[in-house]
């Protein structure tokens, strides 16, 4: 597949992904959370192996692999999509994607803590400009001065989590398959999450069937078969068609398009500190992640290949 068809792949699934934010919203709002959050993530895990079976890439975990996968399935899956649920049954779907935008500069952080690389200047000023943003969102995010909502901080505890597993999955990929392993980390995540509801929301389940209507199944699916299952192997295979420097560039258009599905969906308003939180968040990512460094150093990469180009047709 040419780069341009990766980089329109990875703009459709930035907008799947953003829109996601309020498909959730709008699931956790009419199914108690966890139990609607374990039958979204055991469909996906479903989606992935139907999908790994056509193109027969399954098989059977080695014993090295299970502690990645069982690490994984409570940092990525249990933990991330636990707090994720929760957190938008008590916050907007707005200031939920802002602070989800923290995703890559966590990840980094964390990088930082566990596999001892140095921070740069670029890459510390990234991270403060980027926790301004955050603290505008949530201290500003209904229209005026407000306390922590406890919504924003499951949020935070959600993308948290989910960069803590990009540490394990780092160390995985290397023996397995990427998209294989997000398959056995989201099934058994379905799993705990839903022994889980089963204790937290013992009317969980009479919810579940209550709550049935085409419009509820259409988003449901939207979310756990488009966005989730797909989404996560789509944006695997394009980690290895460009690289993952090159996509991750794409992750700052998330936390757009999760505002504007936030307005178009929920009809949830907009306020200047929201536009703020963006410019703030966005740009931290960019330079926290490494993503703006990289950009620099491939123009000057270029421009001395075309300078030594230029030399040698002399």
């Amino acid at each position: 597949m040419s780069v341009k068809r990766v980089y329109l792949l990875l703009m459709g699934l930035m907008v799947a992904w953003g829109f996601n934010v309020s498909f959730v919203k709008i699931l956790v709002e009419a199914v108690p959370p966890v139990t609607i959050t374990s039958f979204r993530i055991f469909t996906a895990a479903l989606t992935v192996f139907v999908v790994l079976s056509f193109m027969r890439q399954v098989r059977l975990p080695r014993k090295n692999e299970l502690i990645y996968i069982i690490g994984g399935t409570f940092t990525s899956v249990a933990l991330h999509h636990y707090f994720l649920s929760t957190g938008l049954s008590h916050t907007s779907a707005t200031n939920a994607g802002l602070i989800l935008g923290m995703g890559p500069l966590l990840t980094v952080l964390l990088s930082m803590i566990f596999l001892k690389k140095k921070p740069t200047l670029i890459t510390g000023l990234g991270f403060i400009v980027g926790s301004v943003g955050v603290s505008i969102t949530v201290l500003f995010g209904s229209g005026q001065l407000q306390g922590i909502n406890i919504g924003d901080v499951e949020v935070f505890l959600s993308i948290l989590s989910q960069a803590l597993s990009f540490i394990l999955i780092n160390k995985a990929v290397k023996t397995m398959d990427p998209r294989l392993l997000t398959g056995y980390m989201l099934l058994f995540g379905s799993i705990i999450l839903f022994i889980l509801s089963l204790g937290m929301e013992p009317t969980g389940l009479t919810s579940l069937v209550n709550s049935i209507s085409p419009s509820l199944i259409g988003i449901f699916l939207l979310s756990a078969v488009l966005s989730t299952g797909l989404g996560h192997m789509i944006y695997n295979y394009s980690i290895g068609q460009v690289g993952a420097a090159e996509a991750s560039i794409f992750l700052n258009l998330n936390t757009f398009f999760s505002v504007v599905g936030a307005a178009l969906f929920l009809n949830e308003a907009i306020v200047l500190a929201h536009y703020i939180g963006l410019v703030f968040i966005v740009s931290g990512v960019l330079m926290g992640s490494g993503t703006l460094e990289a950009l620099v150093l491939e123009k000057r990469k270029r421009r001395i290949e075309i300078g030594t180009g230029a030399g040698h047709s002399r």
